[in-house]
């Protein structure tokens, strides 16, 4: 079981191959070949070394938002999606207005989209928040297809439920995005 989050050696960032502990994922060379492998592959290598460079340039300094706007302007994307929780339907807006600022097109669809009741998904009242009464589903199926349609480049993901967000990433990866970045 990889345990890095519990590591006191980290060996890989510091280039120690020797010091690596038993359960240290470097230790699955063929595994770690393999994924070295797909950066070669043209859809990842400009990508990723777009990403080192925003890093280099911003790392420690720029908040993830300026971050998120670089690297778009550096990778030539314009049509950005954003997909959103109601709950965080204060900070959508001011991370579209920002984006807009600088010259992206967003748009933006929030996980309620559908506007259907949880009911309809087997949802029993005593699980809704407010018994007896309309309360919409999330949506993040549509989220990922509506985006799809407007045919963004991009997709920035804000503080979607947990596993609504792999739903959304599952849908999306279908609908043939590989381009996210988690805000939340």
């Amino acid at each position: 079981m990889y345990m890095c989050a519990k590591c006191k050696v980290y060996a890989c960032s510091a280039g120690e191959k020797k010091a690596l502990p038993k359960n240290c994922p470097m230790r699955n060379e063929p595994l770690l070949k393999e994924a070295l492998s797909e950066y070669e592959k043209p859809e990842n290598h400009d990508f990723y070394v777009t990403s080192s460079e925003i890093e280099s340039l911003g790392y420690g300094q720029w908040v993830r938002v300026r971050e998120t706007i670089e690297f778009c302007k550096k990778m030539g994307y314009t049509e950005i999606g954003l997909a959103f929780c109601l709950g965080l339907i204060k900070e959508a807006k001011t991370v579209q207005r920002i984006f807009e600022e600088h010259g992206l097109n967003v748009h933006s669809v929030i996980c309620k989209t559908g506007g259907n009741d949880k009911g309809i998904f087997g949802i029993p009242e005593d699980k809704k928040l407010k018994e007896g009464q309309f309360e919409a589903a999330c949506n993040p199926i549509g989220q990922a297809r509506f985006l799809a349609d407007e045919k963004v480049e991009f997709i920035v993901v804000l503080g979607l439920c947990v596993g609504h967000d792999s739903l959304f990433y599952k849908y999306a990866s279908k609908y043939t995005f590989d381009t996210f970045v988690e805000l939340l």
